[in-house]
């Protein structure tokens, strides 16, 4: 009996889907397992993301909801350890990576599927935010979401074409509540349209109305809690930007481009960014790839002329990852480069396995000398205790503080998170942040602010003693200054000054550059 001659490549896909799902669910595990034996504490962006999720909204000062929303649901089914405050990230990036095979099968075939899964999978960037809570995890899987979903409305057929238009934008709407970069996404798909005469075929209006209303409905109540707050969270994002700063800068540019290598991997963007030029230039751009490339290069282009200009992090153009995965996977088969294939894997995952080890025991860092890159995620805990240990102190023998006041917001976050036992409990002095600036610079400063009340007699907890200086100026009275020191590795340590300040009244600061005046030299 022969088999039907459609059946091979059915088949084909079928075992390439199989082999995804046991490779990402093994590398999901591992992951897992990983957050639940790590000793390393909350990078203080994350007990920042915690402390939003203890009241929901829907925005906060430098952030859009989704990740205090994923946070409050882990920790509210598993409690407030780290691991469960993490937890959310490994399994979005696991669904993306399966989302991602969808998106690559149907543009290219069942073995692009795997191939571009796996280089997701084992993106050096996605490695790293499988270890911890950030934007990136949320807006990847949502940004697929919205690929897949944009890929398939050209193929499905009235009525459910209606029905994929109208969760593209959902989806594209809760990419934007994960993370603002989801406005590259939104200028893809009208790029594509621009440029492409397929592209314009698969809309009509019905479609563009129900995408459109969804994707508004989605993103409204942001937009109203961002209008209530004079649009806080938009203008921290512009600020970031930091146009103001000096222009034209080439290193800039350079650390960059140099950066996506390892965030995206060596061989992938080599490819990628290969053969974007190679097949611009040649004019044998296919329509797949058209599609990709308007999804992945704005991004890439756009945060390289931010770079050029002003500055740029590595993870800026993370909204090119999902599209850039599936475009790089394609090419490669498309070129049968099979062993750029396996070493450019080989490497990445040999950089993922290094990782785990080190989040497991990271004096395997030490050992290599990179205990630098994980210096933000130790010694919280210990650095929160002696702040505790010195309040205690305070209010059994010198008739207590008013409040505990801090110059940093790490120091603010982590205090919120590793002492919410002690400073969770009623008669505890509250948690504030001394404002350096003539305006609020983040949540902590807008939310908790130290004024006259709580400055009666506050401890002062300086990160460095950086601010010192300038936080005596603002008090009448400052005494019994105690310099604690955690060590963080054998080379490094942490250094909080912790004194007594009573009687807050702060200078007023300069109306140009919002900074109080420089303490007198003795």
């Amino acid at each position: 009996m022969t088999a039907h001659p459609d059946s091979a490549p059915q088949i084909a896909e079928s075992r390439a889907w199989r082999i995804t799902l046991l490779m990402v669910a093994g590398l999901t595990a591992v992951r897992v397992a990983a957050l639940f034996s790590t000793p390393l504490e909350l990078y203080p962006d994350e007990a920042q993301y915690w402390l939003w999720s203890r009241e929901l909204a829907f925005g906060y000062f430098s952030k859009p909801p989704m990740i205090a929303w994923l946070i409050w649901l882990t920790t509210t089914i598993g409690g407030d350890a780290e691991a469960w405050v993490r937890l959310s990230a490994p399994l979005l990036h696991g669904a993306t990576a399966l989302v991602i095979h969808q998106i690559a099968r149907r543009l290219y075939g069942g073995r692009s599927g795997l191939v571009a899964a796996a280089i997701y999978s084992l993106m050096p960037g996605v490695v790293l935010s499988s270890g911890l809570m950030a934007t990136d995890a949320p807006l990847l899987f949502f940004l697929s979401l919205t690929i897949w979903a944009y890929v398939s409305l050209a193929h499905a057929n009235a009525p459910r074409r209606y029905a994929v238009a109208a969760g593209m934008g959902a989806a594209l709407g809760l990419a934007f509540l994960s993370k603002y970069a989801a406005v590259y996404a939104l200028g893809s798909i009208v790029l594509h349209a621009l440029i492409s005469r397929q592209a314009r075929q698969r809309w009509c209006p019905a479609t563009i109305v129900l995408f459109a209303l969804a994707f508004v409905l989605t993103l409204a109540p942001n937009f109203a809690w961002n209008a209530s707050h004079q649009f806080s969270t938009v203008k921290h994002t512009a600020a970031n930007a930091n146009w103001g700063a000096q222009l034209f800068n080439i290193r800039e540019l350079s650390e960059f481009l140099l950066s996506q290598f390892g965030v995206f991997g060596p061989v992938p963007f080599g490819v990628l960014l290969g053969g974007a030029i190679w097949l611009g230039v040649k004019r044998k751009i296919q329509s797949p790839d058209l599609l990709l490339l308007c999804f992945s290069a704005p991004p890439l282009i756009i945060v390289a002329g931010e770079a050029f200009v002003s500055r740029a992090n590595a993870n800026w153009a993370g909204a090119a990852f999902v599209a850039g995965s599936v475009l790089t996977a394609g090419w490669l088969l498309r070129w049968n480069a099979r062993r750029w294939l396996i070493g450019g894997l080989t490497l990445q995952a040999l950089f993922a396995t290094f990782f785990v080890v080190c989040m497991v025991n990271p004096r395997a860092a030490d050992a290599v000398g990179l205990s630098n890159g994980f210096k933000r995620v130790r010694g919280w805990d210990q650095t929160v205790q002696a702040i505790i240990d010195r309040t205690r102190e305070e209010q059994a023998l010198r008739g207590g503080v008013s409040a505990v006041a801090m110059d940093d917001r790490f120091l603010y976050n982590a205090a919120a998170y590793y002492g919410r036992d002690y400073f969770g409990q009623p008669g505890a002095p509250p948690l504030r942040m001394w404002v350096h600036e003539a305006y609020p610079q983040n949540q902590a400063e807008t939310e908790a602010p130290l004024d006259a009340a709580y400055g009666r007699r506050a401890l002062v907890v300086s990160l460095e003693g950086g601010y010192r200086p300038e936080i005596e100026q603002d008090f009448k009275a400052t005494s019994g200054l105690q310099i604690s020191r955690v060590r963080l590795d054998k080379k490094r340590a942490r250094r909080i000054d912790l004194f007594i300040a009573e009687g807050f009244a702060p200078l007023p600061r300069d109306p140009v550059s919002g900074l109080p005046p420089k303490p007198k030299r003795e």
